[in-house]
Parts: structure tokens; sequence; C-alpha cells
């Protein structure tokens, strides 16, 4: 039996509890897919409604922007007070209530206040990792992260085909709708998920803070999800619907296109994350990932046709699968427990810098050069982050093979 909500878990044998690992992987997909329902459609959708280019990459990255002022203090505070559900609770209903926003207001103006709101949810997502990472041993933070990285693009990917098709049959509308139910039913699950933390823990002290924030493997792989995370909101959660639009796309087929850039994406965090790694090493799966989305986005120009964007976008989000989840797991793997959230919350918020920059930059581009020359030199930006994996990035010591007998397997 699971035990009590507001009990301090044991620690000694891990695998003698149970941590609802089902029901949280659920959470974590209704946490996304309310997230992401209007993704498909949002930059064209506030064009439609009068703004520029550059006021719509605004709006697409004040999602960014608000998660790198809010993600620190949420993983600060998380470790702090170990309170990783309550945050959970609160990024579920926050992000319920940017859809309901969005859905009464036709003003440009709420809209980019209400994608600050959503940020602020997404910035919650420190606690989800941090929690689901706490059910299982330390050498396989790897493997958990991979595991709750496939939910995480699983929501997403479900969530931005519905936004799509809701969008394209019911109006614009409707895919804020969907996305604020969802939220919260999972609101609902979430009410339920197991809290786990050692009552004996020491709680982080401004001291702890600066040690997290000073080392150089967070550090690095921070620097690397920036540029990771402005590529691809640059691309397929910015401005690549907007491109198809260009080649007669529908707000179905906005919904596709995303759709099928993403689900590769959760193939590749279960493949790169979960086995590849352990092949070939983490550091090169990550040189893999840049590559493939760095290659596959400076072709976009080249496209005129929208199923050949399509397949070149899945073929960019294997890329995106692959790096990710390992950058992720790297951001935390050789940290104490007691210090984990403060330092997924650092990791998060530095690369909300290149959630904000991507849409920024690709909405300027598009007002001042073309979308084209935008995305030729964001694709060039993906070959140039892989030479800096190479040069920047360490072999990590640990092992990143799975244990047996993980709670995963219950």
């Amino acid at each position: 039996m699971a035990a009590s909500q507001n009990t301090a878990l044991p620690l000694e044998r891990p695998e003698s509890v149970n941590y609802r690992i089902p029901l949280f992987c659920a959470v974590t997909l209704l946490f996304w897919f309310s997230m992401y329902t209007c993704v498909p459609i949002l930059a064209a959708y506030v064009e439609f409604l009068g703004a520029s280019h550059q006021m719509a990459g605004l709006i697409v990255g004040m999602y960014g922007l608000s998660q790198m002022l809010l993600r620190i203090p949420v993983g600060v505070l998380s470790d702090r007070f170990h309170k990783r559900k309550l945050f959970i609770l609160f990024g579920l209903l926050f992000s319920a209530f940017a859809g309901l926003g969005i859905l009464v207001t036709k003003e440009v103006t709420w809209i980019l206040i209400l994608r600050a709101l959503a940020g602020a949810a997404a910035a919650t997502w420190v606690d989800f990792t941090i929690l689901f990472s706490s059910y299982y041993r330390k050498e396989e933070t790897t493997r958990a992260i991979g595991t709750i990285s496939v939910y995480n693009n699983l929501g997403q990917m479900l969530g931005i085909m519905c936004g799509g098709w809701f969008a394209d049959q019911f109006g614009w509308e409707s895919s804020f709708l969907i996305g604020a139910a969802v939220g919260l039913a999972g609101l609902v699950g979430a009410l339920f998920l197991v809290e786990k933390f050692d009552e004996n823990a020491q709680r982080i002290t401004a001291r702890g803070v600066a040690e997290v924030a000073s080392d150089r493997t967070l550090l690095t792989v921070s620097f690397l999800s920036i540029l990771f995370q402005l590529i691809t909101f640059a691309t397929v959660f910015g401005f690549t619907p907007v491109y198809a639009q260009s080649l007669g796309a529908s707000k179905l087929d906005m919904g596709l296109l995303t759709f099928f850039s993403t689900f590769p994406t959760a193939v590749a965090a279960w493949i790169g994350g979960r086995h590849l790694a352990e092949r070939i090493g983490e550091k090169n799966v990550i040189i893999i990932g840049f590559i493939l989305s760095g290659v596959c986005t400076a072709l976009i120009p080249a496209i005129s046709s929208l199923w050949l964007l399509i397949a070149s976008q899945a073929v960019a989000g294997f890329g995106r699968g692959f790096s990710s989840p390992i950058l992720m797991s790297l951001s935390i793997k050789h940290m104490h427990p007691d210090k984990r959230a403060t330092a997924m919350g650092f990791y998060q918020a530095i690369y909300g810098l290149g959630m904000f920059m991507g849409p920024l930059f690709m909405g300027a581009a598009g007002d001042w050069l073309t979308l084209q020359e935008g995305f030729v030199i964001v694709g060039v930006l993906g070959g140039i982050s892989a030479v800096l994996t190479r040069v920047m990035l360490k072999e990590p010591k640990a092992s990143s093979r799975t244990i047996p007998g993980s709670p995963s397997a219950r």
C-alpha cells in the first residue's frame, strides 16, 4: 500500500514502496497536453488578430522568459520546504487558467500576460522531474529522466494534434478550451501523487545555492541547453507552422506538422535516454541530436512541399529527442539529493533564455530579413552547438546502467 501523502517515505528500501509511477506518468502527460494544445496555432493566431511577426515572436517567447525568471526560485523553495507535489498542483492550476484566459480575450497584450502565466506553470516542471527521479536510485537518473521525458513528449504530441484538429473543426478558440479542460483533469489526478523526501535531509542554504550555481558540469549543460531550446522554439514551437501556412497549410496541417515533429522526439527520448546512451555514450548522443536538428532546420527554405517539410521536421524531432533528456539528466546526476531541485531549477531557468530568444529572433528575422534566412542561421547554430558539445562537455564518470529491481518495473 502507498504511504500516507503527508508522511516522509523511507529511503532505505525504495523498492518496497508503491510510488504510483503509472499515475505520475499520466499526470505528466495531461500537464503537457494542456500546455501544448495552442502551440501549433499560437503564432498564426496572434498574427490573425493583427500582431506583427515580431510581436508574435515576443508572445511565443514570453513563455520561456517567465520560466527563466521563476525556475530558480521554484527549485530553491522546493529544496527548502520539500514540497514537490504542491508545486505540481500549482503548475496544473496555472496551465488551466492560462488556457481559459486566452479563450475569453482577443487582446494581444492580455495574451502576452497569459503566456507568461503558462511559463510560470511550466516552471514547475522542475518538481515533476525531481520528484519522479527520486523514486529511482541515483545510478538510474538517466533512465528516470528518459522515462518521464517520454510522457512529456507524448503529452506535447497529443496536445498539439488535438489542438490543431479542434482549431480546424471548431475555430481557433476551441484548442484553448480543450487545453484548459485537460489541465483540470490533470489537477485532479495530481492530488493522489506520492510525496517523497527524507525528513532528516538538510535544507538548502544560500551557500548551497552558490555551490550549485558554480558547478562546472551544470553550467556547461545549461549553456548547451540554451542553444537546444533556441533551435526548438525558433522552429517547431515557433515559426515552422507559420512557414507551413505560406505553403498552403490549414490549421489541421499545422497541427500535423507539429505532431509529426514531436512524435519522433518521444521515440528518440526513449531510445536515447534508456538505451543508446549506454552504447555510444551520452556525449555522442547529444552531438547527433544537434547535428540532426541543425541540418533539418537549415534545409527548410529549400522545401516547397508541405509533406517534405513534415518529413524533414520529423527527422529534426529525433535530434531533439536524443539531446534533451540526456542534457537534463546530466544537470542533476552528480548532485546531492538535497540540491537536485535547485540544480534542476537553475538548469531549466538558464535554458528558458533559449526558449525566449529563439522565437524573438525568428520574429525579428521575419520582419527585418526573411523567415527563410532566419531558418538558415538557426540551422548553422545547430552545427556550431554540436562542435561546442564535443569541446566543452566532459564524459560523465558515473555509469548510467540500469539497476535491476527498480521501481519502474512495478
